[in-house]
């Protein structure tokens, strides 16, 4: 459940910097950089901020 959740949570917010970056500025697409580089990152430490917050609202790994 959590795992499936946080790439929701991750495509959310591509699309949403994606759509801020067409209609306001360039600059939305720091976000996706953001999200892109804790995806990278969460890969090879197996850690996820999101992952954490998740958690303390109390949902299940499985």
């Amino acid at each position: 459940m959590m795992e499936r959740l946080l790439r929701l949570i991750a495509g959310v917010f591509i699309l949403i910097s994606l759509a801020l970056t067409y209609y306001f500025s360039k600059y939305w697409l720091i976000m996706t950089g953001v999200v892109g580089f804790n995806l990278f990152q969460s890969g090879f430490t197996n850690w996820c901020p999101t992952m954490t917050i998740l958690k303390l609202f109390g949902v299940r790994e499985k």
